[in-house]
C-alpha cells in the first residue's frame, strides 16, 4: 500500500508506544495550560485583558488600544478570551475536536504575540520570566500546537477516536 494512500489513522498505527505517549502528552500539556489559564481569569472578579492589550506597541496597536477604550467591546473580548481558553483547554485534553482545537489556539496565541512581541526595543510594564528576542513561550506553544495539528492525536486517543468510530460504523 503506498504512503499516500493511508488515511490518517492508519499512518497513526505506525507510531511508537513513545512517540504516540509523548504527543498526546505533550496535547494534555497544553490543554491543561488552557483550562488553568482560562479558569484562573474566570475565577478573578478583577481579571481584564486591558492592561496587555493597552501596552500593545506593534501591529495592530491601534485596534488593542480602542478595544480597551470601549468598554463594551473590552467585555465582549474578555468573555472570548476566558471561554476560549477554557474551551480550547478541554478540547485538548480530552482530544475533541483536535484539530480544530489547535488551529483556535493557535490563532489565540498569535494574537498574543502580535499584541505584546518580544523584540528589541519594546519593553513593557509587566516584567517577563526572562529575557526574549523574538522567540518567547507564546511563539514555543504556538509551535507545539503546529505540530500537534500535523498529527492526529485525538484520533490515536481521545474522543476524535470515538467518534470516528462511530462513524465508520455507521457508514457500513
Amino acid at each position: 500500500m503506498r504512503e499516500d494512500s493511508l488515511t490518517r489513522s492508519e499512518r497513526a498505527k505506525k507510531y511508537s508506544v513513545f512517540q504516540t505517549f509523548t504527543l498526546v502528552f505533550l496535547r494534555m500539556l497544553i490543554g491543561w495550560h488552557f483550562l488553568y489559564e482560562g479558569i484562573a481569569k474566570l475565577l478573578n472578579p478583577y481579571w481584564t485583558s486591558a492592561g496587555y492589550l493597552s501596552e500593545s506597541k506593534w501591529l495592530f496597536s491601534g485596534v488593542f488600544t480602542a478595544i480597551t477604550d470601549n468598554p463594551s467591546l473590552l467585555k465582549i473580548v474578555d468573555f472570548l478570551n476566558i471561554w476560549g481558553q477554557i474551551a480550547i483547554g478541554l478540547a485538548l485534553i480530552t482530544g475533541l475536536l483536535t484539530s480544530w482545537a489547535c488551529i483556535a489556539g493557535i490563532l489565540l496565541l498569535l494574537i498574543y504575540y502580535v499584541c505584546n512581541p518580544p523584540f528589541v526595543g519594546y519593553s513593557y510594564s509587566v516584567p517577563s520570566e526572562g529575557s526574549y528576542l523574538v522567540v518567547n513561550k507564546i511563539l514555543i506553544e504556538m509551535a507545539a500546537l503546529g505540530i500537534l495539528l500535523a498529527f492526529p492525536t485525538g484520533k490515536i486517543m481521545g474522543l476524535d477516536r470515538i467518534i470516528l468510530k462511530k462513524r465508520k460504523k455507521a457508514g457500513q
